[in-house]
């Protein structure tokens, strides 16, 4: 009986491992996700207009170049007759429609990419044209959504005119994966400057959630630390993120990358080409406790692009740390709280680039870094030297959490050669005392004898 509860633990264990990987479950954003909206707000005979929008609703998790890359499958023989503010990669095979005019798009999986930036203003709506780029809720909530406006017909041989939403969602990014649409309440639009509301006839949401295991097979970033009341420089673990000779090609110092492992367009994305280090990482965090004031306590922070083949753009680091709740100042960096816990634990926060300043993290190179300073309160009853309290207890970089090294092999305060020196500052203090305070009666026993033979003579 104890060994099947225990194999009976450990499947429950392993399942619900598998589903938290699955789901994309993250404990600094648990509620994040790319919500697809799907609303219906014309209709006539076999022939409807469709609203489509894109919303990233997750924190400090964004989508940069080269965008989104929208896919469905259709239920039935529809087309795209017609398509603003984004548009189909391919047209397919519209054979079956007569006359000389052809819909937009005839694939039975069509991929809809967005517009770029400033297109004709015919072919504009509304939250539209971003080149695929979405922010994050956090670094700029103006521009996390995205729309595009569909006239969507029917086959002329498909009688089956009920308005059924497409499925197989995708986003065309690594790590998502969407669920199946659901039904939700009719969307309202506004008009005439917020004068009048027009409501959608029908609604459905598609939920996409993202998965570090599912996006990379290693992970993409590492933290190394560092003190000023240690000599100890911690970098980053050994194969972090891969082992050389393991599939991840790397440069050795002094040489110069291969031009044909470069992107050759916006539109090409290729694997990291990294620098050969022990750790293989394409991003390195360097945490270091600069200084002590009375009440006070700096710290520095280099994120180093080792990646010769990409520039982050919009790039951010999530760092959670208790002292968090006290922080003064970010020097060269904004910064805001998540406030995971209702304000009640207020140890997590977003950090990021100043526009056209360092908001994009150059190459690998000379340039390829960024540096900023942080400066935490003290707080009474907390703060603490000992046992690496001072480092992060996570840190994520663009959405992904970056290799720690352990705690066993934190740089820690000398307490052998401290307690030393105060043990013998207490035992010879007493001492050099006793032996002054000796020194001082000699001497005035001395005077007291001189003064008394000059006064008898």
């Amino acid at each position: 009986m104890k060994i099947m509860g225990r194999l009976e633990l450990t499947v429950l264990f392993l399942l619900f491992s598998i589903w938290v990987a699955a789901e994309g479950y993250d404990p600094l954003d648990p509620s994040g996700n790319i919500t697809i909206q799907w609303d219906i707000i014309a209709w006539v005979d076999n022939t409807y207009e469709a609203m489509v929008s894109i919303s990233n609703f997750q924190q400090y998790r964004h989508v940069e170049s080269p965008g989104w890359k929208l896919g469905w499958e259709w239920r039935g023989k529809e087309a795209i007759w017609k398509m603003t503010g984004a548009e189909a990669t391919e047209q397919g095979d519209c054979s079956w429609f007569k006359g000389s005019e052809l819909p937009h798009s005839c694939e039975k999986i069509p991929v809809i990419v967005d517009l770029l930036p400033e297109p004709p203003y015919h072919m504009r709506v509304a939250n539209c044209c971003k080149g695929g780029v979405l922010s994050s809720m956090t670094q700029n909530p103006l521009q996390y959504k995205a729309s595009f406006k569909m006239k969507i017909i029917k086959a002329p041989l498909d009688n089956n005119t009920k308005h059924i939403i497409p499925k197989n969602f995708s986003v065309g990014l690594p790590g998502y994966t969407c669920g199946s649409p659901f039904p939700v309440a009719p969307s309202k639009y506004s008009v005439d400057g917020g004068r009048r509301w027009i409501q959608a006839f029908l609604t459905w949401e598609v939920t996409c959630t993202y998965s570090q295991m599912r996006a990379f097979r290693y992970p993409t970033c590492c933290v190394s630390l560092s003190a000023f009341y240690s000599e100890t420089i911690l970098e980053c673990s050994r194969c972090s993120c891969g082992c050389q000779g393991a599939g991840t090609k790397c440069v050795n110092p002094g040489d110069s990358p291969p031009t044909l492992l470069f992107p050759h367009g916006d539109e090409e994305v290729v694997p990291p080409v990294v620098a050969c280090t022990q750790h293989m990482c394409p991003i390195r965090v360097h945490w270091h406790v600069k200084s002590s004031y009375t009440g006070y306590w700096r710290v520095k922070v280099t994120v180093t692009n080792l990646n010769f083949a990409k520039n982050y753009t919009s790039w951010n680091i999530v760092v959670q740390h208790p002292n968090l709740q006290s922080i003064v100042q970010a020097v060269n960096l904004q910064y805001k709280s998540l406030n995971l816990y209702d304000n009640r634990i207020n140890d997590t926060g977003v950090f990021w680039g100043n526009p056209f300043y360092n908001d994009i993290l150059l190459q690998s190179g000379d340039d390829g870094n960024v540096q900023a300073e942080l400066l935490l309160k003290k707080d009474p009853g907390m703060f603490t030297f000992k046992d690496g309290w001072t480092f992060p207890r996570r840190l994520y970089f663009d959405g992904d959490e970056c290799v720690i090294p352990p705690p066993d092999r934190y740089p820690r305060i000398p307490t052998h050669d401290y307690s030393t020196g105060f043990s013998l500052y207490y035992i010879f203090l007493p001492l050099i005392a006793f032996t002054i305070c000796l020194l001082y009666i000699r001497a005035y026993v001395l005077n007291v004898n001189i003064i008394r033979h000059r006064s008898e003579q």
